[in-house]
């Protein structure tokens, strides 16, 4: 799976989304795809190419995720990606650094799931990690 050889090259985040992969993968859950389709389809459609239902309501262009890869000599810009999700990387199109509010999003998400106590940085790292991969496999072949 990609997103083990993603979570490799991160040792330190790796040990504690292991869970989360074993748990999904047994439940057959595809948390990027369920990121993805909850988050950003709306804009970026559903196959990634930028025509999703509000693509067209913005003053910017909507980005076909599908070429970054292409767009980026060929290689995949996982930290661009990562960082644009997390809000890290300003994207005007986005809006004010509230717009994406992945952080405070999950963080509630995480709040509101879980009774016992859980590494809320690590629960928000895993959704974003998710869907960093999922938007790779995405791309163009």
């Amino acid at each position: 799976m990609k997103l083990i050889r993603i979570l490799t090259a991160m040792p330190s985040t790796a040990f504690l989304l292991l869970p989360t992969v074993a748990v999904a993968q047994q439940q057959n859950i595809d948390i990027g795809k369920q990121e993805y389709d909850t988050h950003c389809a709306v804009c970026h459609g559903a196959q990634g190419k930028g025509d999703g239902l509000y693509a067209g309501f913005g003053s910017q262009k909507v980005a076909n995720l599908t070429t970054l890869t292409k767009r980026n000599n060929g290689v995949f810009p996982f930290a661009r990606v990562y960082n644009t999700i997390d809000g890290t990387e300003d994207i005007q199109a986005h809006g004010s650094r509230d717009m994406p509010i992945w952080g405070s999003d999950y963080s509630a998400i995480a709040a509101e799931r879980y009774s016992i106590l859980y590494n809320q940085e690590a629960f928000v790292r895993a959704r974003i990690l998710a869907l960093t991969e999922y938007v790779y496999r995405l791309q163009q072949k």
